[in-house]
């Protein structure tokens, strides 16, 4: 049931800031929930698709690239004029793009429509992203690692329950079954406007509470800030390009190497996503707990044991491998997103959307980037050279120590 913040100018402040509403934290976590399950039908089909259409690897990649863009660029600009005019039905409207981008991908008989659709799903991506984390922010209660924790969390369930949903609907039943997503989409606008509604009501003082923490912040100069920023941003890349490897071609390494079934190689990418879920939950609240940076060290470079050894491995121990890799690996994007609006306080939407925005961004660079060496290599190849990215992960060890979320 919805906990309904009634605002009093003199408490609105203390009551945003210190108030962690938890049935806004699920709600906008639920919704994260079915807006990433829809986005991650689009890798889960790249089989079916890829047979559809005929298909190179080099295809599959533009496909991912085509909606990482949309779902990346819009991001920073939506959370930059977001920080200034808040929106609260924006998340509904984002929500919209997503039906409409699922319904024609049901329909779409060329190559080209299959673009257009990926393009509109991340168009509603690039809305719903910045300004959700924004509420969640909002109504974290100072919580901010555990409330982004939260969030992430019905993300990474919902692409963890993409892969599944498509193998038990999509892969039998052709590609017009996609057109089912819809009703998800059309419940995740009913929700997101109810969270609109709080959000409104939260608006009068959002800005306010925002100003007030970013006053408490420790002041970095800009440059240390700037060279802080920087570093993030390959750490993003590190870990972005991996989990583009993982979730566009890990269902066709397991299929080359271990010839399993197409709805076999589904069930182990669900396998990853889930733990990459499961992981979500532990980065947000250990990084309050002991310090963001240390979560960030421990997820990135103390992930590249696992990704070294998982192109040698048997299938068991690829499964067992990529759980392991799931789990520490998904802790460091909350961490990192935390870290960074602390880095530059008052702009969280502008942070969330550039750091999704990213995210999405690397994610469909390095889609594209792998498609290709595969077309010219193996998909072999390319799982070991992902497996050194991890690697990049040494350079934490410049980042300040920002002691704000340790208790």
């Amino acid at each position: 049931m919805e906990e309904k913040i009634t605002l009093t100018p003199a408490a609105d402040i203390q009551k945003v800031t210190e108030k962690t509403v938890y049935s806004i934290l699920f709600t906008i976590s639920f919704s994260h929930l079915l807006n990433d399950m829809m986005q991650s039908v689009i890798p889960s089909i790249y089989p079916l698709i890829k047979t559809n259409f005929n298909l190179s690897y080099s295809d599959i990649g533009l496909v991912t690239l085509t909606y990482q863009l949309t779902a990346s660029l819009l991001q920073p600009f939506v959370g930059l004029y977001t920080d200034k005019r808040p929106q609260p039905f924006s998340l509904s409207a984002g929500m919209a793009f997503t039906l409409t981008g699922l319904l024609l991908l049901g329909l779409a008989g060329s190559f080209a429509m299959v673009l257009v659709s990926v393009a509109l799903i991340g168009v509603g991506s690039s809305i719903f992203h910045p300004e959700s984390s924004r509420v969640a922010y909002l109504a974290s209660g100072g919580k901010r690692g555990l409330a982004q924790s939260i969030f992430q969390l019905g993300g990474n369930a919902g692409s963890s329950l993409g892969p599944l949903l498509a193998a038990l609907i999509v892969i039998p039943f052709g590609q017009t079954s996609i057109m089912w997503f819809s009703l998800a989409a059309l419940l995740g606008i009913i929700v997101l406007f109810n969270v609109g509604k709080w959000y409104r009501e939260a608006g009068a003082s959002a800005k306010k509470a925002i100003k007030t923490i970013a006053e408490n912040h420790q002041k970095l100069s800009k440059g240390r800030v700037g060279v802080s920023l920087l570093i993030l941003l390959l750490l993003i890349f590190s870990k972005y390009f991996y989990m583009a490897g993982m979730t566009s071609y890990f269902t066709f390494f397991l299929i080359d190497k271990f010839h399993v079934s197409v709805q076999n190689a589904q069930i182990y990418l669900f396998v990853f996503l889930a733990a990459v879920a499961a992981g979500t939950l532990l980065g947000g609240p250990l990084g309050d707990r002991f310090g963001r940076k240390y979560i960030i060290w421990i997820s990135i470079l103390g992930v590249a044991p696992f990704t070294l050894m998982l192109p040698y491995a048997n299938l068991f121990w690829t499964v067992v491998l990529a759980a392991c890799i799931g789990v520490i690996i998904a802790s460091a994007f909350s961490a990192i997103l935390v870290y960074a609006q602390e880095l530059v306080p008052g702009k969280v939407g502008m942070i969330a959307g550039l750091f999704f925005g990213l995210a999405f961004g690397m994610g469909g660079l390095g889609s594209a980037l792998l498609g290709r060496l595969a077309d010219k290599t193996s998909i072999a190849y390319v799982f070991h050279v992902c497996s050194f990215l991890p690697l990049i992960g040494i350079i934490t060890g410049f980042l300040p120590n920002l002691e704000h979320g340790k208790k």
